[in-house]
């Protein structure tokens, strides 16, 4: 049997490794977190595509979870879908939660993935400028975080389950509230942005458990008023979605009967809703 030529064996790793369901990257910016993606293809036969970020949980797996999970709608729907991978114990101190409040140590965590997208851009000669996010329990406190900093880099924002909510309240510091973000991140908030954003917001109705979200004091993320937005995560979703309607931003929710905290079990109402901003937003 004829051996593939150099030339060839570099095509033919290209369209295993790079496209369709990706290996794992590290990220040139910063090579201690990585990515992974789907890679419609569309965008192998050179043609533009839409990107969605979709941001893990504490555990981690859920990133090929929603790779996987979201490799459907990105074929049907021209749409390239980028994981990032934040490990536990990224600096040394077995911390699992840096991410999800943007900040640890010398890392910040939304400007990593602005890199990642920019890097995949590159690579893959899209324009990516703008995009939506979703992300679930861990990934849906990165999710609305990122939102609330970013809203000019999207055009739609998906925020599934968050364990714990930042209310856009100027009367509260980061990360209860919003009254320090210019200090704390070099950026004011925007309300008009975040009013332009396209908002869903999804939990399942039997999401109940509190034992990982109910913060003590002394530990880690405690402040005054962390626990004020409500007990259970459908109540503390709801307190975000007032809030952000206070602002403007026009939130669907979606509470699932009888789920509880099942990230598979919602990702139907994402799809339903990205699939629609991305036709509103072609048409348008």
């Amino acid at each position: 049997m004829q051996e593939l030529g150099t030339s060839g064996a570099a095509a033919r790793a290209r369209a295993i490794y790079d496209y369709g369901q990706t290996a794992i990257f590290a990220s040139s910016a910063d090579p201690r977190l990585h990515l992974l993606l789907y890679v419609p293809p569309a965008a192998a036969e050179g043609r533009k595509v839409d990107l969605l970020v979709a941001v893990h949980g504490t555990g981690r797996t859920s990133a090929i979870d929603f790779r996987d999970g979201f490799s459907e709608f990105g074929l049907f729907h021209d749409c390239a879908v980028l994981c990032p991978i934040f490990p536990v114990n990224v600096l040394g101190d077995g911390a699992r939660s840096g991410y999800k409040y943007m900040q640890e140590g010398d890392i910040r965590y939304d400007e990593v993935v602005l890199s990642m997208v920019a890097e995949m851009a590159a690579k893959y000669d899209q324009d990516w400028s703008t995009f939506a996010i979703f992300g679930f329990s861990g990934g849906g406190h990165f999710a609305h975080r990122f939102a609330i900093l970013h809203p000019e880099k999207l055009w739609a924002a998906s925020i599934g389950a968050p364990g714990s909510v930042t209310l856009l309240d100027p009367s509260r510091d980061w990360w209860v509230g919003i009254r320090d973000l210019e200090a704390r991140f070099g950026k004011a908030f925007d309300a008009e942005a975040l009013a332009r954003v396209p908002v869903h917001m999804v939990v399942g109705d039997a999401d109940l458990e509190t034992w990982e979200i109910s913060h003590k004091p002394g530990s880690a993320y405690y402040m005054d008023g962390a626990n004020d937005a409500g007990t259970t995560r459908p109540e503390r979703l709801d307190a975000l979605a007032a809030s952000f309607r206070s602002s403007g931003v026009n939130v669907t929710v979606d509470k699932v009967a009888g789920v509880s905290h099942d990230r598979i079990k919602v990702l139907g109402h994402v799809k339903a809703f990205l699939a629609k901003v991305l036709s509103e937003r072609r048409a348008a």
